[in-house]
């Protein structure tokens, strides 16, 4: 690739790995739902299955800039979903936002990659592969620090969902505070990571808090709906979000594989210069395994 312009260093693009095929930016939009999907691809198309990457709260395709650099180079093509109102996606109202359009997104690009993909979710995109997948095609699907569903979920006081409003931002993450306090409780990121991950968090409240409530009260899966295809879990020893043992509950519910990684936080798994590298390894040892 060519050198990095200033809109890649913020974003912390790096450069090919060693050894690795020449990669290819492109895009996708689907203009009737105002979706964009920041696809990367090598160079040359290979037999390997498309990945769609979909993020969680706040987030967009820049928390999957590292893994869609990895495995472009490895061969794979990897697509990475902005849900509305998100990063490059159409601007719309948080307020009438909520997992069901959410999950709409997702089904519109599992759909327009077509059966063979490969889902990919992180915290609250990886509940939304999960009710995509009761409606969409798919290869195999992998879940990363996954929000539970509601049979997996313990009751959450009333008041605490009341209290959620109709827009929110990084505070409700914890992330509105000093960069050296999130390295001491995220201790798999440098600061960096941090200064990167707050940054593209935003200053803005445009999370639907419809979505939130929903999650906390509960969004059912119908497991007897999901498909028969391989399915990895993974879970973060450090993730303050979504404790590991429940991560875990999560795969044997699925009767999914399961990989723990006890020294990475929420964020770290995905985002981590240094510790998103395991997470993506293991990823690419189980595609391979089952030849996706």
């Amino acid at each position: 690739m060519n050198d990095l312009n200033p809109h890649d260093r913020i974003l912390g693009r790096g450069t090919p790995p060693p050894n690795g095929r020449p990669v290819r930016k492109d895009e996708i939009e689907l203009a009737d739902r105002g979706v964009y999907v920041e696809s990367w691809l090598p160079e040359r198309r290979s037999r390997r299955k498309p990945i769609l990457f979909v993020h969680g709260e706040l987030g967009g395709s820049w928390v999957w800039e590292r893994y869609l650099h990895h495995f472009a180079a490895r061969g794979w093509e990897g697509h990475a979903l902005n849900l509305r109102n998100h990063f490059w996606s159409q601007t719309a109202d948080p307020a009438m936002l909520d997992i069901e359009t959410y999950t709409e997104d997702v089904v519109a690009a599992m759909e327009r990659l077509g059966p063979g993909v490969v889902a990919v979710g992180h915290g609250l995109g990886a509940l939304l592969v999960l009710k995509a997948v009761e409606r969409a095609p798919v290869s195999s699907y992998v879940l990363i620090a996954p929000e539970l569903p509601k049979d997996l979920r313990d009751p959450v006081r009333p008041h605490v969902v009341r209290d959620i409003p109709d827009a929110y931002g990084r505070e409700m993450l914890g992330w509105d505070t000093l960069p050296e306090k999130l390295v001491r409780e995220h201790r798999d990121l440098t600061l960096a990571d941090v200064l990167r991950i707050g940054h593209l968090l935003g200053q803005k409240a445009f999370e639907s808090g419809r979505a939130k409530r929903q999650v906390l009260g509960g969004v059912p899966v119908d497991r007897g709906a999901l498909p028969d295809v391989p399915r990895l879990v993974i879970g973060g020893g450090l993730d303050r979000y979504v404790a590991e043992p429940e991560v875990e509950r999560l795969a044997e519910w699925l009767d999914a594989a399961y990989e723990p990684f006890g020294a990475h936080s929420h964020f770290g798994l995905v985002l981590g210069e240094q510790s998103y590298l395991q997470v993506a390894e293991t990823l690419r040892g189980f595609l391979e395994a089952n030849r996706l």
